[in-house]
């Protein structure tokens, strides 16, 4: 079940969003498949997460993504990845910045008989957006001891 579920899991970023193979989806994600960290404003289920993912890379055309890391046990999987794109369409209502950036991503997944039946997400999203210059980077205050 771990390799299985490992294999499901690295499809989606390497193939279908780096490829653009979003008819995948059908066969990696169950029925019942339930996103747990849907954007708003998307429903959490399989049709929600292709959505999502079709204006991702619409926004994001040259998007990357690469597997750093990779966790499975039993029906689990955890991944870091790390993304690279310009943003050459709008996004989630952010107009295009034609701007390039990179940013890290923390999957992860539960599994049966090897297509994904839940999901959670942690995006490095203001990294992200100060990237993309749509929100200034954060001050520094310098340390005293």
């Amino acid at each position: 079940m771990t390799t299985d579920i490992k294999r499901t899991a690295e499809r989606i970023p390497l193939e279908v969003i780096n490829d653009g193979k979003f008819g995948l989806l059908d066969e990696l994600l169950a029925p019942s498949f339930v996103d747990r960290s849907a954007q708003p404003g998307v429903p959490p289920t399989r049709e929600g997460l292709k959505q999502s993912i079709v204006a991702l890379k619409t926004a994001f055309p040259d998007l990357r993504y690469t597997v750093e890391d990779a966790i499975a046990c039993g029906d689990q999987i955890v991944h870091r990845l790390s993304a690279t794109g310009t943003m050459k369409g709008d996004f989630m209502g952010i107009p295009a910045t034609g701007k390039r950036a990179s940013w890290t991503e923390i999957h992860i997944g539960r599994g049966v008989d090897g297509r994904l039946t839940e999901h959670w997400a942690v995006v490095d999203q203001l990294g992200m957006l100060v990237q993309l210059g749509v929100v200034p980077a954060p001050g520094r205050t310098p340390v005293t001891v």
